[in-house]
């Protein structure tokens, strides 16, 4: 295998730990039989691999691949009166292998765990000096989540930053096409057949692979593009630099964002989320709920990469122009208004001299809906 003979190369020629994410467009496209298989190439090459945790699914092809691979024991936790098994983060790091798999990177750990999520296991590992192959799929990836809401209905729970991924060495894209995909979902290949007919009605559906096909490639040529670009070329091009300015609007500053994180994700830039608290929005006069929604995204904007500023103006056009030209920002990204009559009135005041300020000067700006 061609893509474990280059991993082998980074694990022997870095001390540090290297990173390697398998990505696909949904459960069932063979990421972890990928990565079974690549860690067979690595035992013969002595290279001392370890499954930190595998989850197979109970697929025959995939469980087969378990055999002659030395597993590292899961810990056992109890939670609601049961007896649970996690990934024993703790003892990975104390046995120190040269590789270890991690797979089902965007789950939630059980509470009592060293950490929340198993991402964060794995950079813990990785800060230890060992090497992680993990896999994901494209549904878990923050700033996709209302992409993939829209696509398939579903509300994925379970998400990881984007920057995990930019964190990765390889990112690989495994790829099916989706009729291929969708007959082994009904050779019962992929679920149980009580399931079976609900994934068919939900991710399954045909134009939804498609879309969701689309994504994943799309992700993994970024980051291959990101690779290129710091490894072998290093580009003349202006540095792009972003600000998402939100208010405390719940989802159109959500919506805001991810998107913003996606563009400045694709540019490999620096970007910045700005909240300018009005007088109407004081401390003594914000709605609690509202209290709320900023403090969740400031979190949600925190974990996709941005840095925060909150500042206090009542001149919110003056303001938004004073902090990108301080920063030196190159695009200023805006949510598009859901009001009322009166108050798009007052909020076209403020857009008509935001684009006067802007107007002199070599700021971009986008609305994004």
């Amino acid at each position: 295998m061609e893509a474990a003979a280059d991993f082998l190369k980074l694990i022997r020629n870095n001390k540090r730990g290297r990173f390697k994410i398998y990505i696909g467009m949904s459960a069932g496209v063979g990421k972890t039989y990928r990565m079974l298989q690549e860690a067979h190439v690595l035992l013969r090459n002595g290279i001392d691999v370890r499954i930190g945790y595998i989850e197979t699914h109970r697929r025959e092809e995939t469980h087969a691949l378990l055999e002659g691979l030395p597993e590292i024991p899961r810990r056992k936790l109890f939670y609601k009166g049961k007896e649970l098994e996690e990934m024993d983060t703790d003892a990975i790091i104390n046995l120190r292998p040269e590789v270890v798999l991690v797979d089902e990177l965007a789950h939630t750990n059980i509470e009592g765990s060293r950490n929340n999520k198993r991402w964060q296991d794995v950079r813990d590992i990785l800060d230890a000096g060992i090497n992680v192959i993990s896999a994901v799929n494209i549904q878990h990836i923050e700033s996709l989540h209302e992409d993939i809401l829209a696509i398939t209905g579903v509300n994925v729970a379970e998400r990881i930053p984007d920057s995990i991924i930019k964190e990765a060495d390889e990112v690989v894209n495994i790829d099916l096409p989706s009729d291929e995909l969708i007959t082994r979902l009904k050779e019962g290949r992929i679920y149980k057949n009580d399931k079976i007919q609900s994934a068919l009605n939900n991710f399954f559906k045909h134009d939804n692979i498609l879309q969701l096909r689309e994504l994943a490639l799309k992700e993994v040529a970024s980051a291959v593009e990101r690779k290129v670009e710091t490894e072998i070329v290093k580009l003349p091009l202006q540095q792009e630099r972003f600000m998402a300015c939100i208010s405390s609007n719940e989802k159109t500053s959500k919506t805001v964002i991810r998107k913003t994180a996606r563009l400045a994700n694709y540019y490999h830039s620096k970007w910045y989320v700005l909240y300018i608290e009005t007088p109407s929005e004081s401390a003594d006069k914000i709605r609690l709920n509202k209290q709320r929604y900023l403090i969740n995204n400031f979190q949600l904007a925190t974990e996709l990469g941005a840095e925060i500023i909150k500042i206090k103006a009542d001149r919110i056009a003056a303001a938004i122009v004073e902090q990108a030209e301080e920063r030196k920002i190159t695009t200023i990204c805006i949510g598009k208004p859901h009001l009322s009559l009166m108050q798009v009135i007052a909020a076209t005041n403020i857009f008509n001299n935001l684009l006067k300020k802007l107007s002199d000067s070599q700021i971009d700006l986008v609305i994004l809906s």
